[in-house]
Order: structure tokens, then sequence, then C-alpha cells
């Protein structure tokens, strides 16, 4: 199973930008795709975006496109989720998660098995 770790959290004004890291330990690549989710208390898990690890393929949430941009460093075994633009509705824990078998990124929660620890981001106004 891989194993994921979250990091680049914090606080920042509206408006402002944040990268977040997801560290993956694992063969991740060939035909295997990485999430991005974010969850606030009392809520469900929202998909913000993924990636197809082979052919760099994206989705995005209606909400955070052309906001939120996913990428990977295979040299580095890290997928980033640069947050720009953002807004105190963005506010949320962040999670990244790992689907080892897709055709296709997904922003459905139940495709993937594997998670991190979470995130904090908070957007003040």
């Amino acid at each position: 199973q891989v194993r994921l770790t979250e990091s680049g959290g914090g606080s920042v004004q509206a408006g402002g930008s944040l990268r977040l890291s997801c560290d993956f330990s694992g063969y991740m690549y060939g035909s295997s795709c990485m999430g991005w989710f974010r969850q606030v208390p009392g809520k469900g898990r929202e998909g913000v975006g993924a990636i197809y690890m082979h052919g760099g393929n994206t989705v995005y949430s209606e909400a955070v496109k052309g906001r939120f941009t996913i990428s990977r460093d295979e040299s580095k075994n890290t997928v980033y989720l640069q947050m720009n633009s953002l807004k105190p509705e963005d506010t949320s824990m962040y999670y990244c998660a790992a689907d080892e078998l897709c055709s296709w990124p997904s922003l459905e929660d139940t495709e993937y098995n594997s998670w991190g620890q979470g995130t904090q981001v908070t957007v003040s106004s």
C-alpha cells in the first residue's frame, strides 16, 4: 500500500497562494492516479482535483478550476497542489489519496484506497 504525507498547509489571506505537497512511497506510476480532497467538519469529503500519473491528465472540480493546479515530480515522488486566488471558502483540511489502479483521474473518494493524514488550509478574508 502506498504511504502518503501531506505538507504545505497554513494560513493565508484571501487572494493569496499556497502549494501543498504530497510525498508518497511505493510505485505510483503507470496506471495510477493521485487525488486531492478537502473536508470541513460536519461535511462530506469533496474532490478538488486528480492526476493520472502516467500521462499527467488532470481533472478539477468547478469550485477550483482555473485557480488550482496539480503537478507531479517523478524524481521526488511528490505530487503538488498549487492553490492561487484563494478564497475563505477554500478553508478546509486537505488530503491526498492514491488510486493504484486507474484509467482516468476521478474526484470520487471511493476510488481511492490510500490516504494521507491531511494538512490544514485556512484562508481569512
